[in-house]
């Protein structure tokens, strides 16, 4: 049987795919990778995220195309049930997707303010207002999931969905050194030790630097 393809763009700036390939990886589904090149029309788009639901990243797997970010998550855990990327208790389901989707569809000012910059610092980083306001809702999901579901992920002991979806808000507070309670600051450290973040991470930091439109991601 082939392996599953995941296309994904940039690793340091695709905020999307990071998602999409975590979740794979949390799934330990078996694929391979397609890059699209920073120069192709789609790439161009999904850096600027004229929409959530690109085309980056798409999963192929046994026939079934798949594009859309939370629609591969439950596409994941429908083959991969096993692997728990949904809670399993029906009120802590429905609570991970409604996040997942206040993710997904929200936080504007947060993705045009901090744009995902992997291998960017910026200490003591100036932020707008309406910016500020979507880290404070941002804090307050992760607040309340810790200490409902006990943690260290947000639904638990182990990383699901809602951990992935959040991933690329996690490096946008390393980068842009937003300042967190202890709480939040441990779980930002603790996704970064994923061994699938890490290894993200590294191919990030070696990435070219030539996507001049990313000046205008959100």
């Amino acid at each position: 049987m082939s392996k599953a393809v995941l296309t994904i763009s940039s690793k340091n700036y695709g905020a999307w795919a990071l998602r999409g390939w975590l979740m794979a990886r949390l799934a330990k589904l078996e694929f391979t990778e397609r890059v699209i090149p920073p120069d192709d029309p789609d790439m161009k788009a999904e850096m600027l995220l004229l929409s959530a639901s690109m085309r980056v990243p798409t999963l192929e797997h046994e026939g079934v195309k798949v594009w859309d970010t939370l629609a591969i998550g439950e596409y994941l855990n429908e083959i991969k049930p096993k692997a728990g990327l949904l809670p399993a208790d029906i009120a802590a389901r429905a609570h991970c997707r409604a996040i997942c989707g206040e993710m997904h569809s929200g936080f504007s000012a947060l993705r045009a303010s901090l744009p995902m910059n992997i291998k960017a610092y910026f200490p003591n980083f100036k932020l707008w207002s309406r910016a500020q306001s979507d880290i404070d809702r941002v804090v307050m999901i992760w607040n309340e999931c810790l200490q409902r579901y006990g943690g260290p992920y947000l639904f638990g002991a182990k990383p699901c969905i809602a951990d992935a979806m959040f991933a690329p808000v996690v490096t946008r507070f390393l980068s842009y050194d937003v300042k967190l309670d202890p709480a939040c600051a441990a779980y930002c450290q603790l996704i970064m030790s994923l061994p699938a973040m890490q290894e993200w991470v590294k191919a990030a930091r070696v990435e070219p630097d030539e996507i001049d439109e990313l000046d205008a991601e959100f």
